[in-house]
């Protein structure tokens, strides 16, 4: 109920009237019949696009964890690279770690003797495993920082009662100061899942096909422009809707602190 009445603010319903006479005018005065000949490629890219997203933010996050303990409470021989590690990550463009993974280590492979005759070949040649270290690499990079952060931010005096009560470090570790920093970087985690999401169209530069490497195809093919671009904005907008619905459920069902 409370959202229902959000939605009828007066600036609220200009704003949905503006949209709503933007989308009649699209769906009238622009063409269209492009799009039935590329659903087939353009559903590939939307599956190839959130299988990139995904993994990637699975993958950063798995390694975001390690980083941020090493930085917060590691000794100084694990927290000085996880240090250098973010530093590298946050201080370089992401086209640069793509093209450096994807045209570096795929031109040092190939001169390893017998690699082209191993079950990895197949794997190594491909696209996909650069991209995918490289967008999680970026996770990893970023949420490391916010995880040393959400670590060094947890109240001392709760950790202090776990140990009057007799707690081992581990534990204490495992079921109070790491749920307690996760919860605290949920919100930053959702912006890095969108800001993640935008950042997939690089990974066309090295031919994966995602959604905005279908538009590129459409556009070169018919040279149509605006159209395929305006379709994929609404595609970018629906996938970065449903990312802030699910994080926000996640994040109403994690106890807030009393």
């Amino acid at each position: 109920m409370t959202m229902m009445k959000s939605l009828f603010i007066p600036h609220r319903i200009v704003l949905m009237i503006l949209f709503g006479a933007f989308v009649a005018w699209c769906a009238v005065a622009l063409r269209w019949d492009w799009v039935p000949d590329y659903a087939p490629l353009a559903l590939e890219g939307v599956v190839n696009t959130l299988i990139l997203l995904v993994a990637s933010l699975v993958l950063g996050f798995a390694m975001a964890v390690p980083l941020g303990i090493a930085q917060a409470i590691g000794p100084i021989y694990l927290a000085w690279p996880a240090k250098i590690f973010c530093t590298i990550i946050r201080g370089t463009p992401l086209l640069l770690q793509i093209w450096l993974l994807y045209y570096g280590l795929g031109s040092v492979f190939p001169q390893i003797d017998g690699i082209r005759d191993s079950v990895f070949w197949p794997y190594l040649r491909s696209a996909w495993p650069y991209a995918l270290l490289a967008l999680s690499f970026s996770v990893a990079g970023y949420e490391g920082e916010v995880m040393r952060g959400a670590l060094s931010s947890v109240a001392k005096g709760q950790l202090e009662a776990a140990r009057s009560f007799g707690m081992p470090r581990s534990m204490i570790f495992r079921r109070i100061w790491l749920p307690l920093a996760i919860r605290n970087v949920l919100p930053t985690l959702g912006g890095e899942a969108i800001l993640q999401l935008k950042a997939t169209p690089l990974v066309a530069t090295i031919t994966i096909v995602e959604v905005f490497a279908v538009s590129s195809r459409v556009r070169q093919d018919t040279f149509i422009v605006y159209e395929p671009l305006l379709l994929l904005a609404a595609v970018y907008m629906v996938i970065a809707g449903i990312l802030a619905m699910c994080f926000k459920y996640v994040e109403d069902q994690v106890p807030t602190r009393r």
